[in-house]
């Protein structure tokens, strides 16, 4: 699901604080390592230094020796078994490790040699607790930071995701702008919002106009030409029941009945949609299974003299409680379809308790005609011989958008195409 504006910013200074705390102990640490190292490299230099001038002075007196700190001078030539066994191995030079144990120098000149151990558990305590210290003020101090620009970006972002809710509230059809009125937007709003506001205003009325110019002009266009339509089916239904018609006459009388048919479909389908705002009223609960017959005997009307048989075959049809009308036009269109692509064979409108399946044994449809199959206006046998405009499956799926009743195709070149209607109750 994806994420709100707020909690990224909260996610985005959660990373940041982390990412920055983790770089503050790393640099702390090293930092403190890096002066300890230091520190003692210059103090046993310094004690060093003493041993050796103690020497010249007084060869026989003894050197510092205290709780913290131990030295030996070893004349050249001497036996080393006066020298600890754990300075014994120890080459010239310092030697500091990282963390708890004695911090060694051994220097070696004409003379003879000098070891020098010095336990730095006191200045190692120093350092840990002023590290320590440092890091917790430091994280401290940006923790509270990142808290406080936290709580002023989340109020800088809240008008947006106010007006971002009020615009997802929106119906599509009607949005209702006056929430994004300047008296009703929040105090904090700043000068962007204000005008995202203003141009959401302004888009929702010129949508609202063009939604409203696109219904009367379909709702007008539809009713027009039902006049003369219905003329010119009447008056090919007079001529087809003349016996006088020449045979050539009268198969060109079918076609004009059955794009006649065809047309009357379109416009019921346009003149639906223009007005899918006040379909719901037109609600009725009726039978599947009696619209089911009608549209199948109305195609066995346009079969002709092929060799195609039209069934219907009752698996469980039920009861709906919608428009009768748009479930009859949309399989009015995928049988009118299926007879006009089967020249032989059958097509079955098999009906389920959740579906309606139209089945044919037609030419099918290759995968790049299938994809493009709803679009609008396309037809793949467009430079062969027929009727229908190519916009049935359009609408078909126009309306199954609609009235939640999804349409799927199944289909491979010389096998048929299964059109599917699914009846979500």
């Amino acid at each position: 699901m994806p994420q709100g504006l707020p909690r990224k910013i909260k996610i985005a200074f959660v990373v940041q604080a982390l990412a920055a705390s983790l770089v503050m102990a790393l640099g702390i640490a090293c930092a403190g390592i890096g002066v300890r190292h230091s520190l003692l490299r210059a103090r046993l230099a310094s004690e060093a230094a003493d041993a050796w001038a103690q020497v010249a002075a007084q060869p026989n007196a003894p050197l510092a020796h205290n709780s913290r700190m131990s030295t030996y001078f070893l004349p050249a030539r001497a036996a080393r078994s006066a020298i600890p066994a754990e300075l014994r191995a120890l080459s010239p030079g310092y030697h500091v490790p990282f963390w708890g144990a004695p911090a060694v120098i051994v220097q070696q000149r004409p003379a003879g040699t000098i070891y020098l151990s010095f336990d730095p558990s006191f200045s190692d305590a120093v350092v840990f607790w002023t590290g320590g210290l440092s890091l917790l003020i430091a994280l401290f101090v940006t923790y509270a930071s990142a808290w406080l620009t936290y709580r002023t970006s989340k109020r800088m972002v809240a008008p947006v995701s106010w007006l971002a809710s009020v615009v997802a509230r929106w119906d599509p059809l009607t949005p209702n702008t006056s929430p994004l009125s300047p008296h009703n937007l929040p105090v904090d709003a700043g000068l962007e919002v204000r005008r995202l506001a203003h141009a959401l205003r302004g888009m929702a009325a010129r949508v609202t106009d063009f939604i409203d110019r696109e219904r009367r002009f379909t709702r007008d266009a539809s009713h027009e030409l039902r006049t003369p339509l219905t003329v010119i089916r009447v008056a090919s239904d007079i001529m087809a029941s003349d016996p006088d018609v020449p045979e050539r006459s009268r198969r060109a009388v079918t076609r004009i009945q059955r794009a006649g048919h065809d047309m009357q479909a379109v416009i019921d389908a346009f003149f639906i949609l223009a007005r899918d705002a006040e379909m719901d009223a037109e609600r009725e609960r009726f039978d599947v299974h009696e619209v089911v017959a009608h549209e199948v005997e109305i195609a066995r009307a346009q079969v002709g003299d092929r060799p195609l048989e039209v069934r219907m075959i009752d698996e469980g049809g039920g009861v709906l409680d919608a428009p009768r009308r748009v479930l009859s036009l949309m399989l009015g269109n995928l049988l009118s379809n299926a007879v006009r692509f089967t020249e032989a064979g059958s097509v079955d409108v098999v009906l389920r308790p959740d579906r309606i399946e139209v089945r044919d044994t037609g030419v099918g449809m290759s995968d790049e005609t299938l994809a493009k199959a709803f679009d609008a206006f396309y037809r793949h046998d467009r430079d062969a011989e027929g009727d229908g405009m190519g916009i049935g499956l359009s609408i078909v799926r126009r309306l199954g958008e609609r009235f939640g009743w999804p349409v799927e195709l199944q289909s491979a070149p010389g096998r048929g195409t299964v059109a599917t209607i699914q009846l979500l109750r």
